[in-house]
């Protein structure tokens, strides 16, 4: 007598379609927390309109008093610009640069606030609160472009206006003010007092400006400075810019070089800061 044969059951592959569906709903989670967190930031700014009047009083007087002064000492080299040209791609990085630095104090405050530990207890991820903060930090920035092309146009400052490139300065822009707002957070992370805070900010403001390309071309500079301004993200910034905005601008390391520069090191930053984030909460 034959014994009964069972038929082995077939295998069951892999659900590729709710794979995909998975890794879509938690992308789009993830996002959803960053857009919560970038908006959050950005209504802010409703509540201190004076704030971005008052940014912009600082690159008019650079143009307009320090700009004009340097414009005469003929033997200061500006890359085969007028120096009100070779000078405005830096009055914009720095006035984002002053902006960006000090963009951790307000972190410090919602510590205080209790707002800081309502956001850990969330079942957002670390990085996108601080990715959220960074597009608020860069929405910011962005501000103070349109003061500066209005001051360098009044100025006779031949500008770049073809559309690519107003756009690149939009992004190197962003790019920078992403930056130094979460080094900003990090800073605040790391010593969690305001008086703390603002004494390193303060330090670290000009140090991070003048050993940069935005006052003086690098081939200007001593050997020892100018290594320290190959490793300053600011001048990575303000060579970008300097190609970009500038009618017949060049740059020194080469835009993509700079892109690149500026990317890696503000993803750095946001995954160190992530991780300090914790931190600050207690």
């Amino acid at each position: 007598m034959r014994s009964p044969t069972h038929a082995t059951p077939p295998a069951i592959a892999p659900d590729a379609g709710g794979t995909a569906v998975g890794v879509r709903e938690a992308v789009s989670a993830y996002a959803g927390h960053v857009a919560a967190m970038a908006a959050a930031e950005l209504r802010k700014l409703r509540h201190e309109p004076s704030a971005l009047f008052m940014r912009a009083v600082q690159p008019v007087l650079w143009l307009v008093v320090f700009g004009q002064v340097l414009a005469q000492v003929r033997a200061l080299p500006a890359e085969g610009l007028g120096y009100l040209a070779f000078l405005a791609p830096g009055v914009l990085a720095q006035s984002v640069l002053f902006i960006a630095i000090f963009y951790g104090i307000s972190a410090i405050w919602e510590r205080d606030l209790g707002v800081v530990h309502k956001y850990l207890v969330s079942p957002a991820p670390r990085s996108a609160l601080v990715l959220g903060k960074c597009i608020g930090a860069a929405v910011r920035g962005l501000s103070q472009v349109g003061v500066v092309y209005l001051v360098a146009v009044l100025m006779d400052v031949r500008l770049d206006w073809r559309p690519a490139h107003v756009a690149g300065v939009l992004v190197f822009v962003a790019l920078g003010a992403a930056l130094f707002a979460t080094f900003s957070l990090v800073i605040a992370c790391l010593v969690r007092t305001r008086e703390r805070f603002m004494g390193i900010g303060q330090l670290i403001t000009m140090p991070f400006f003048f050993a940069s390309s935005a006052v003086y071309p690098l081939a200007l500079m001593p050997g020892w400075l100018h290594a320290v301004a190959r490793v300053n993200p600011l001048t990575y910034e303000v060579d970008g810019l300097r190609a970009l905005m500038i009618s017949g601008g060049t740059s020194t390391l080469g835009v993509g070089t700079a892109l690149a520069v500026l990317v890696g090191a503000t993803a750095a930053l946001v995954a160190l800061a992530a991780r300090l984030f914790p931190r600050l909460g207690q």
